[in-house]
């Protein structure tokens, strides 16, 4: 098997049957082994249902709530040689799967890829929320291929070798994902740091499209800060990844030192401003600056 596509999916029986038709009507891929795997993350909807509408895919089940546990079970069913996951409200192009196997034929030696994903509101934001796209993992990075060096690609539309994740991602992560109690995010950098940490290089490739499905509350100001809330409480745990234990109490205080000279700077610049660019940036330095304490509190609790 070349490639298994893994969709990871929590009540999605709206969403995913979407992504499977689009996988359905991939061209080019006469020459291509692959496969597809529905991880449902223990959906109390009709996701079941609509998954077994279509007999190209597999259906999964994952008890354990949070997208970590739900990709860790997608690799560990998956027999392709690369795994391709996808969100259940990613909608590839017709010919993504064609472009995932030429790009991972042409770079056996990497660890894993993303591609570009692009923005399909359901209704038209203002330009503001534009502004802060990156947060809804928006990706588009041009048009030339590249690695990736400080910044990392989301989980939708990456690709990564089996082996290479079964080697350097642990099987219990850190961080879990969004469940229905918490909004915590980057469970999906975790990983991908884990493999590049390995010494695996982590690749964009242009010619991979996805459309990201979004509705409109997701674009609504309440979601996006506890959005962007979510994404700055677990920044401290991501941050420590990149460096070695033993350099972690020393980097520690940079960064906090850091992170209170930014929400000064911003405080003094943006003074009383109300728009949603500057709520934004203020909800993500101070979400970063308490991100230790809140994960130091949560670890002492669950105890």
């Amino acid at each position: 098997m070349d490639i298994s596509v893994v969709i990871c999916t929590y009540n999605g029986e709206a969403r995913v049957g979407k992504v499977l038709d689009g996988l359905r009507s991939q061209l080019h891929t006469e020459s291509i082994a692959w496969e597809i795997l529905v991880v449902d993350n223990n959906s109390r909807d009709n996701t079941k249902q609509v998954v077994s509408n279509h007999p190209e895919a597999r259906y999964i089940f994952e008890a354990e709530q949070g997208a970590a546990f739900a990709r860790l079970k997608g690799v560990r069913e998956a027999t392709g040689q690369w795994i391709a996951f996808l969100d259940d409200d990613t909608l590839p192009n017709e010919n993504w799967i064609a472009q995932v196997h030429q790009f991972a034929q042409a770079h056996p030696e990497i660890g894993g890829f993303g591609g570009q994903i692009h923005a399909a509101y359901e209704v038209e934001p203002p330009a503001e929320v534009k502004k802060v796209a990156r947060f809804l993992a928006i990706i588009e990075r041009g048009s030339t291929a590249h690695r990736y060096d400080r910044v990392l690609p989301p989980s939708a539309g990456f690709v990564v070798q089996r082996q290479v994740w079964l080697d350097a991602v642990p099987e219990r992560p850190g961080l879990s994902g969004r469940t229905d109690s918490e909004m915590l995010t980057s469970e999906d950098t975790e990983a991908i740091l884990y493999i590049q940490n390995d010494g695996r290089e982590i690749w964009y490739n242009p010619d991979m499209h996805l459309y990201h499905q979004i509705p409109q509350w997701r674009t609504e100001r309440s979601y996006l800060l506890r959005l962007i809330r979510g994404i700055g409480l677990v920044r401290h745990h991501i941050r420590m990844l990149r460096w070695k234990p033993w350099q972690r109490p020393f980097i520690f205080p940079v960064y906090l030192l850091d992170d209170l000279r930014k929400i000064v700077a911003h405080k003094l610049k943006y003074r009383n401003a109300e728009d949603l660019v500057t709520a934004c940036e203020q909800q993500f330095l101070f979400s970063s600056l308490i991100s230790p304490f809140y994960l130091w509190r949560r670890t002492f609790l669950s105890k």
